[in-house]
């Protein structure tokens, strides 16, 4: 019997996309956002209609809405069309998705420096 790949479930529908997803590049300091989009898979893995974003980060600029908005429809253009068994196209199709990614980053601190002070003996 051979091994199913294909997408059977909730959890693995979530990694897949999770792998498929590339946070935009950030000018250093920016903390990034949360953006949320709705879509629906048909049976075959392919998307029905159009995502539709249904919240952002209220704090980002255009800028930014802009550039998460391009990376979450690329992400989702690299996944499609979704593997799906069959049992799970079929439980799946036509029913509307909501996946929130979050891509708040927190940048390390930077690391305090001290001056010693040195003295020799002469």
């Amino acid at each position: 019997m051979a091994e199913d790949v294909g997408v059977a479930n909730l959890a693995a529908m979530s990694a897949r996309l999770k792998q498929c997803w590339q946070p935009p590049a950030l000018p250093r300091g920016n903390p990034g956002m949360e953006i949320t989009v709705q879509f629906t898979f048909k049976r075959d893995g392919n998307l029905l209609g159009h995502p539709r974003i249904t919240y952002e980060t209220r704090e980002a600029t255009d800028d930014e809405r802009i550039i998460y908005r391009t990376a979450v429809m690329q992400a989702l253009q690299r996944c499609v069309p979704m593997p799906f068994t069959s049992g799970m196209g079929n439980a799946i199709a036509g029913r509307p998705l909501t996946i929130r990614f979050d891509d708040r980053r927190t940048h390390p601190k930077p690391k305090e420096k001290r001056a010693w002070l040195t003295t020799t003996t002469l």
